[in-house]
């Protein structure tokens, strides 16, 4: 057993095999260690989110290693039945692989029954073990653009289910029509870890097909308080997201910049959680239809208010300011930061999801983004909550013409890179190309990033991620993770951006250069009682 560190409030558990990673969660779920808020359970790896006021890496290590996980297996779960029609693109590449027959591959992809180990990915992918021991395949070279929803398919000695078009690398022997993730179930994903799944092969068409897509869109009122004339860019909904649904595949999501959510709805006398608008790149017009109070905060934008006789009226950000009927409301191109939060008095009035009002572009969970023509209305006010004083606008946005300073810890895969590749990370700055989005940052340097020899070759079982992970694919330049990052990935992370400076990374405009500075270096933690 070993503790690696991944930020300042997560640490990662790395064991010899599946077993004994999935009798060690068993063990923490059954005695929970104080000041542990979640954990995702991976191949051979815990990913433990914790609360450093109230414990420490060092303290985590140590309690762990004294726990004794119980022999034997989980208790069977209930069992579920997976009709498949086998005519997968890869049945015959699989075939030939494995040197058996198509006809063998599904005969024995049926003859076996599954448990699920854990879920990740995407929303309601789970990774089935068991099955026959024949199963063992490389993922494709090649990864595909698109996967559609309902393909079943193998990696490693893993069996899964995509529940959504995706891109994929696993080879793909068949589809279902049974779905897998579907927001109308109590639990939205069919699959939950422990329970049993068997395959049978269907030859005609099911009964049921995938009903919904996994966003819901938001709710449109009669009238609405607030009506968009234009968009921008992009214009979510967010709040402060959705925790404990990693068992599902669900990251947290919500507000890129948590502080800024916070300051508007504080300005409006909101709770810190209410839903309000991200406005990324500015762009957005939207008119009042009514009386609200509002506020402004985020990056550094020009902000124009116009009332119903078209004459221009003062507005700044981060104060509360109030519309009437007829006003327009304009937020330009910002001139340092990239995301706007606008916070309404009562909070947005759409439809929450798995207990949050946030949308979660990776996922397409939660309220679609704005378009031109939708109508928002807000929330009651909660009881007497009272309107906050103006606050100070912050003063070191990101921006494009000078560089971004982020402090990072390394691990927990430091050690899967050269030692000048690891200097590398610092030494160079790092261009945020326009692939970026909310998933990640997509960083370019003039020098990749390189594997020590020994690894540059090897797979990495997929294990728990969290936000602010510098993830570094087979190109050697690295992605940051941000707030729609999957649960668990596949590649190394050689560091991960501190949580003080997670804000102020999810407001860095693309074309601007970043520099990381280390503020722990990376060691395997004792476990020292």
């Amino acid at each position: 057993m070993r503790f690696l560190p991944v930020s300042l409030d997560a640490m990662l558990v790395e064991l010899d095999d599946l077993a004994q990673s999935q009798a060690l969660w068993a063990a923490l779920e059954a005695a929970p260690l104080d000041g542990v808020t979640q954990i995702v359970p991976a191949a051979r790896t815990l990913l433990l989110n914790f609360e450093p006021h109230r414990t420490s890496l060092q303290a985590l290590a140590a309690a762990i290693s004294q726990v004794r996980p119980a022999s034997g297996s989980r208790p069977a779960g209930a069992l579920i039945e997976i009709p498949v029609r086998y005519d997968g693109e890869d049945l015959a590449e699989v075939a030939q692989l494995l040197g058996i027959t198509p006809e063998e591959v599904v005969r024995r992809h049926t003859g076996s029954e599954y448990s699920v180990a854990f879920t990740g990915f995407a929303p309601g992918f789970a990774y089935l073990t068991g099955g026959d021991p024949i199963f063992d395949l490389p993922r494709r070279k090649t990864p595909r653009t698109r996967i559609p929803a309902g393909a079943v398919a193998l990696a490693g000695r893993f069996s899964g289910v995509y529940p959504q078009a995706s891109p994929g690398g696993w080879q793909l022997i068949g589809i279902t029509d049974v779905p897998m993730w579907d927001l109308a179930r109590e639990r939205p994903a069919l699959l939950q870890p422990g329970q049993r799944v068997r395959f049978v092969e269907a030859r005609d068409s099911a009964a049921t097909p995938p009903s919904q897509a996994l966003g819901a869109t938001s709710k449109t009122a009669a009238q609405g308080l607030l009506e968009i004339r234009r968009t921008g860019p992009q214009v979510l909904v967010q709040d402060l997201g959705r925790r404990g649904q990693a068992g599902q595949g669900v990251s947290v999501s919500g507000a890129m910049d948590r502080a800024a959510l916070r300051a508007a709805n504080r300005l409006v006398g909101n709770i810190a959680d209410a839903a309000a608008l991200e406005i990324a790149c500015g762009g957005l017009e939207l008119a009042c239809n009514g009386e609200a109070v509002i506020a402004i905060t985020g990056a550094d934008a020009p902000i124009e208010l116009i009332d119903a006789a078209g004459r221009p009226l003062p507005v700044r950000a981060y104060s509360a300011v109030a519309l009437s009927r007829g006003d327009v409301l304009r937020i330009g191109e910002p001139r340092a930061g990239l995301r706007n939060y606008l916070a309404v008095r009562g909070g947005l009035d759409v439809a929450p999801v798995l207990g949050s009002r946030a949308t979660d572009t990776l996922a397409h969970i939660g309220p679609r983004p704005l378009a031109i023509g939708d109508r928002l209305d807000a929330l009651p006010v909660v009881g007497a909550a009272l309107i906050g004083p103006d606050e100070t606008p912050p003063t070191d946005l990101p921006r494009r013409d000078a560089e971004v300073l982020l402090d990072i810890a390394l691990g927990p895969r430091t050690d899967w890179f050269t030692a000048a590749s690891i200097e590398r990370l610092c030494a160079q700055p790092w261009r945020v190309t326009p692939q970026s989005n909310r998933v990640g940052i997509r960083l370019e340097g003039d020098v990749a990033l390189e594997r020590r020899p020994e690894l540059a070759q090897a797979e990495l079982p997929s294990e728990g991620t969290v936000a602010g992970a510098l993830q570094v694919p087979p190109s050697g330049q690295p992605v940051l993770f941000l707030a729609d990052h999957p649960v668990t990935g596949g590649y190394p992370v050689i560091a991960c951006v501190a949580p003080h400076h997670l804000d102020r990374a999810g407001q860095i405009p693309v074309g601007a250069s970043v520099r990381f500075r280390v503020i722990r270096n990376f060691e395997p933690i004792e476990a020292t009682s």
